[in-house]
């Protein structure tokens, strides 16, 4: 499970987070929505350790990420927005890389990886070096990597953004997969179709705030809307007008 309490961040004058709770459940997907600016990803990188909060906290299966990070990152796997992969090595080795960094054994990093291939669909390209990979391809690689020690919790940071059709609805299986078997999955989105579709719970933001949190139906139930979209727009209209 991973829950945020009452994070807060600063950047200067810049007030880009302000007092963030939120909960993502095991066997759930959690979307995190809001348009372009409203703190997503600065909350994101609080609750994977790379920032820390000016106040609040972050807990990852009850460990604190301020207090305790690297026990909160153990049990973190982190697909991060733009994420680079290392161009001269294949898939293969990237995924392999990541699993020495997180401490496994050759042997099972390399059972894991095969098996993340598999399941990722990457047997055409998992042996060829990573420059020039298209961009479901790097993405593959990217998740591969964030997956290779089996973490119960998942977060990524605009998973869908620059991928064709067919990798969407690639990435979106393997979303529901992993939420069947039991994981905890937080996930950003400004595309009110890929929340509406994959998500159990949603958690709206707008200027470093969140404004509205619930099952996409008791948000359109609190909103008096038919759709997602139109309960995020007076969410936001509300905002603006506060």
């Amino acid at each position: 499970m991973i829950e945020a309490r009452g994070l807060n961040k600063h950047f200067g004058a810049v007030r880009a987070v302000h007092e963030v709770s939120l909960v993502a459940r095991d066997g759930r997907i959690t979307g995190l929505l809001g348009p372009n600016g409203a703190g997503k990803s600065t909350t994101l990188r609080m609750l994977y350790t790379v920032l820390r909060p000016d106040a609040g906290d972050a807990l990852i299966d009850g460990h604190s990420a301020v207090q305790a990070p690297l026990e909160a990152a153990r049990r973190l796997g982190v697909l991060t927005h733009g994420a680079g992969i290392y161009p001269n090595l294949t898939a293969r080795e990237n995924i392999l890389y990541f699993g020495a960094l997180h401490g496994l054994a050759r042997a099972e990093a390399r059972t894991r990886a095969e098996a993340l291939v598999g399941l990722l669909e990457m047997q055409d390209f998992a042996d060829r070096r990573a420059r020039g990979f298209s961009q479901g391809q790097r993405l593959k690689t990217a998740l591969a990597r964030a997956l290779i020690h089996n973490p119960r919790n998942l977060i990524l940071d605009e998973p869908t953004n620059g991928l064709d059709v067919m990798a969407v609805r690639a990435l979106r299986r393997l979303l529901r997969q992993l939420r069947d078997a039991g994981h905890c999955i937080l996930f950003s989105s400004h595309v009110m179709h890929e929340v509406a579709e994959l998500c159990d719970e949603v958690v709206v933001i707008a200027a470093g705030t969140v404004i509205g949190a619930g099952t996409p139906e008791e948000i359109r139930a609190r909103t008096g809307t038919a759709t997602l979209e139109e309960a995020f727009v007076r969410l936001i209209g509300a905002e603006a007008l506060a």
